[in-house]
């Protein structure tokens, strides 16, 4: 008995880990410094999916301010995964309406120091979850360790935090994004098969993204990437305050891995995750 016991508490021990969602950031007071998130409280229980077809309350970020840039990584070739995500049919910023009206005013922060908001990813459906976590399995298909992971065993992504499932951002009030000088400098278009350098590189050498230096690029699985590493120091420590500033006095919370990465603390769907495509026809 005592053996099968210890033999169903290692399955149950293995499976949850496979499920870790995404910690959720609890509510805290706003302050320029990083912020800690926590997991779900163990009273909350497992993750709703919507079987609905489209996004009840959410809105296309661009129409509600079209002042904010927007380069959805998914819907192209360059990111972790090196092609197109599914369910990313169209290169749109979806949010929920009260995270929407919330950024719009960090946009308007943001232009009064003379910079602007740039978004990477906004509400990501489940299917591009379930497409990250088949990746994950296919050990062969690392095209893009050398600028994405270049320190970092592909095996171990979703150990470390770096990519969740389930993840926050099918809950449609979370997104990753970045700062850029306004007006926005041009950025080069990414080549397929162009030379590959670290996102972790200088500036000058890293990818030619036209956000203002966070001392990393976007989805840099790299400790370099946590909001507070000791490690960035100069002009790109206090590029990542300010934007954590203006995040966090419009009621979003930083995930502390990841400087690029935020949640609207009083979420409206904080249980429900969405399946429906990043699509036009989505927003409900």
């Amino acid at each position: 008995m005592g053996n099968r016991i210890g033999v169903v508490l290692a399955l149950a021990a293995l499976l949850g880990g496979c499920s870790r969602p995404e910690p959720r950031p609890a509510p805290v007071a706003s302050q320029p410094t990083s912020v800690s998130p926590s997991p779900t409280p163990a009273s909350v229980g497992p993750p709703t999916p919507s079987t609905d077809e489209r996004l009840p309350g959410f809105v296309v970020l661009a129409d509600l301010d079209p002042r904010i840039h927007a380069d959805i990584r998914y819907a192209t070739p360059h990111n972790f995964v090196g092609r197109p995500i599914a369910g990313y049919p169209e290169p749109l910023c979806l949010l929920t309406r009260q995270a929407a009206e919330a950024l719009r005013r960090v946009q308007d922060a943001a232009l009064a120091g003379g910079h602007s908001l740039k978004v990477y990813d906004c509400y990501r459906p489940q299917p591009a979850v379930d497409d990250f976590v088949a990746w994950s399995k296919r050990p062969d298909e690392q095209q893009t360790k050398a600028e994405f992971y270049p320190d970092v065993a592909k095996n171990r992504l979703f150990a470390e935090g770096y990519i969740g499932a389930p993840t926050a951002h099918s809950r449609g009030s979370t997104l990753d994004l970045t700062l850029v000088d306004e007006p926005a400098p041009s950025q080069p278009p990414y080549r397929a098969g162009q030379p590959l350098v670290p996102c972790t590189a200088p500036r000058g050498q890293r990818f030619a993204d036209n956000s203002i230096d966070m001392g990393t690029g976007f989805d840099c699985f790299d400790s370099r990437a946590h909001t507070a590493d000791p490690r960035i120091t100069g002009t790109a420590r206090d590029n990542r305050r300010l934007l954590q500033r203006l995040m966090t006095d419009a009621g979003f919370v930083n995930y502390d891995r990841e400087w690029w990465h935020y949640s609207l603390r009083d979420e409206p769907y904080p249980d429900t995750f969405f399946a429906a495509p990043v699509a036009r026809s989505s927003v409900g």
